[in-house]
């Protein structure tokens, strides 16, 4: 809110913007996360059923061979993620809730960077189960963990006694009459041990814990989850078989990141539910973010996120991004600046251009007129929407069904296409609609059935007709089973020709006859009625999807500045360096640290002052003459009154300020130590940023 206020303090309804921002962006993320919870659904209930099963193994008491073999073994979970890592945090805090809702409250979450060593993974995992604070750098000497006022020993035997007391305690607070089958079970809830990342773990801390971890498994029920972003091999990499052989493991796949960010993009983006759009070169960027840089999903959608708060920041009529009802009634409240903005919209220009003479004087100068014809743009536009994704799945149908894929297999690549210009005068298009005009009956027939179902649970209103059209093309195909196949013996005794001619010559007058014949032959009631489909469907292609730019008022709701995008996701460390260091004003706003053209103020961080003097020299540096100038500098603005030190000697204080300062640059990376002269650096940096 302070960021929209200082950068925006001239602008109308700032407050009003930023509100707007906030409720649209509460409406996404709350989409995104039940988005997330469903496609993780399945996952998450085949690794419950695991510990479920896993679980009730563990209650048996048996003394057959095989079992009692068994009896070392501990019930692990492979769960491989993919190489998203940035994901895999909210997955397993998602996963950690619905283990601790349905099967135990005993849950621990642990990963590498906590547990160098066997000890310290037991500090933090005793820690998470008896919901203490652990200071692992506190306790790096002890092993102990401070549990309300007693102190317990971080062992398996503590771990042990601790469960034992839990589960008797839980026990006797249980009333004897509401024991059921399940509540049984929830007397001794398995303890479940999360390795967050397993491949960074160390070897030896794995192998410990998990060797440790059998010799008790009869005492406490424990069960290993692995999550893995690389292969389920790096298990045996990382374990030998002695270790390995201690483990019970089962494999589970979590969905493709891919798959992932094509739901993500299909409901928030290709719908008409949220009014926030994304241009195409916008959408383009943020997509080769995630496939040519981490494919993390969070961050596609935290990239999605800045594109909001940019286009709300940016776009002063951006309070009419909203629902289609809360919009019309904005627009009767414009003041007479914000409609000047809407007549200086590129978009609306050209839709005044196109008015008769007395319509453009009206929109001009009327502001009343103004905002009736901006509420009849907007529901247009909204309109526009409803439209426009129906057709994009019905087209998608189409493509997605040919043998090649020249507009692209996804259904963003098809998307991009649309929006980026007039898709029917592309070629990929006209080879799309070559290749329609081939499908099998079968195939038009599914891709029909599909787009019925489309356009039927459709918003839009001008489907109507649409539908039945449809379904009377799939009556006429129905009465065509008999005639589908007349032709393939022509078709055949042609290739048989074909294969007899072996003189190039006779071959190519063979190919010629046969186009020649191919184009006086009447084509059959199925070829004819494939062909009126495929024209049909490239009448509503061309129809609703129009590209958005070419749409009145879309600058309200679309954000295509791409450029600014790129600017906020392509770091340029260096750049940002040099304006820090240079210019530390423009972080800091300290008046004092203003300064003029290349000047050096006093006032400014050391750092700072280091770096601008660094700047003036060459390829060396001398330490003795940069320390002088250093302290000059710094004593500027101590000014006559200064103690009186000899010019050869520079006060301890400002000579470890130096110090600090010059190895605060070799850690940024500026400068290095010269092994030529040993009071000299050697600088790394040239040219400007």
């Amino acid at each position: 809110a302070n960021f929209f206020r200082e950068r925006n303090s001239d602008s109308e309804d700032i407050e009003l913007r930023f509100v707007t921002c906030q409720s649209l962006w509460k409406q996404i993320k709350l989409e995104t996360e039940q988005i997330q919870e469903d496609l993780n659904k399945q996952l998450f209930d085949n690794l419950v059923s695991f510990l479920r099963r896993s679980h009730s193994e563990f209650q048996k008491k048996t003394t057959t061979w095989t079992c009692r073999m068994k009896s070392r073994e501990i019930p692990t979970a492979a769960l491989v993620l993919g190489v998203n890592v940035t994901d895999h945090d909210l997955t397993f805090r998602s996963l950690s809730e619905v283990i601790q809702n349905s099967i135990t409250p005993y849950v621990a979450l642990l990963e590498a960077k906590d547990c160098p060593g066997i000890k310290n993974l037991m500090q933090k995992l005793m820690g998470q189960l008896m919901n203490c604070y652990i200071d692992v750098d506190s306790l790096e000497g002890e092993d102990y963990v401070q549990v309300s006022q007693n102190r317990i020993r971080c062992s398996m035997t503590s771990l042990i006694n601790w469960y034992g007391s839990v589960t008797k305690k839980t026990d006797s607070e249980t009333p004897s009459k509401k024991r059921t089958s399940s509540s049984r079970q929830w007397q001794s809830p398995p303890v479940v041990v999360i390795f967050k990342d397993m491949e960074s773990f160390t070897t030896k801390v794995l192998q410990d814990f998990i060797v440790i971890s059998s010799q008790h498994i009869h005492e406490l029920p424990l069960v290993l989850i692995f999550g893995i972003a690389t292969s389920p091999m790096i298990i045996h990499s990382l374990l030998p078989h002695s270790v390995s052989s201690l483990v019970c493991i089962e494999l589970f796949q979590s969905l493709s990141c891919k798959e992932h960010l094509s739901t993500i993009i299909d409901k928030l983006l290709l719908t008409a539910q949220f009014p926030f759009k994304l241009g195409e070169k916008v959408l383009q960027v943020l997509i080769n973010m995630f496939l040519y840089h981490d494919f993390s999903v969070q961050n596609f959608i935290k990239g999605f996120q800045l594109c909001i708060l940019e286009h709300f920041y940016s776009q002063p009529l951006s309070i009419l991004c909203c629902q289609l009802a809360d919009a019309k009634k904005r627009v009767n409240s414009l003041s007479h600046g914000q409609c000047e903005s809407i007549r200086r919209l590129p978009s609306f220009r050209r839709y005044v251009e196109s008015q008769a003479s007395e319509k453009q004087i009206a929109l001009l100068t009327v502001d009343d007129f103004l905002k009736e014809t901006t509420q009849k743009l907007l529901e247009d536009l909204h309109v526009y929407h409803e439209n426009y994704f129906s057709v994009l799945r019905c087209l998608h149908v189409l493509t997605s069904s040919l043998p090649k894929y020249p507009l692209g297999k996804q259904i963003r690549e098809l998307h991009c296409a649309c929006l980026e210009n007039q898709v029917w005068e592309t070629e990929e298009y006209e080879s799309s609609l070559q290749l329609a005009r081939m499908l099998n009956k079968s195939d038009l027939v599914t891709m029909l059935q599909q787009c019925v179902e489309i356009f039927v649970s459709s918003s839009g209103k001008e489907f109507g007709k649409t539908v039945e059209k449809l379904k009377k093309f799939l009556t006429q195909f129905q009465k065509l089973e008999a005639e589908a196949f007349q032709e393939q013996d022509v078709s055949v005794s042609s290739q048989k020709e074909l294969q007899k001619t072996t003189d190039l010559y006779h071959l190519q007058k063979t190919l010629l006859e046969l186009k020649e014949s191919r184009r006086s032959k009447k084509l059959s009631k199925f070829e004819m009625l494939r062909s009126e489909v495929v024209d049909y469907i490239d009448s509503l292609v061309r129809n609703y999807l129009v590209p958005a730019d070419h749409k009145t008022l879309h600058e309200i709701v679309y954000f295509n500045t791409a450029s600014v995008l790129r600017g906020h996701l392509n770091a340029a460390p260096r750049t940002a360096l040099h304006t820090a260091l240079n210019n530390p004003y423009g972080y800091l706003k300290h008046q004092a640290l203003k300064s003029d053209g290349g000047s050096i103020s006093s006032k400014a961080p050391d750092i700072c002052i280091v770096y601008k003097l660094h700047l003036e020299c060459g390829r060396l540096i001398n330490l003795v003459d940069w320390l002088e100038a250093f302290s000059t500098v710094v004593m500027a603005a101590e000014g006559p009154n200064a103690d009186g030190a000899s010019s050869d000697q520079v006060d301890d204080i400002i000579h470890a300020r130096f110090i600090r300062a010059v190895s605060e640059l070799e850690f940024l990376g500026f400068i290095k130590p010269s092994k030529q002269k040993t009071d000299h650096v050697a600088r790394l940096t040239w040219g400007g940023c």
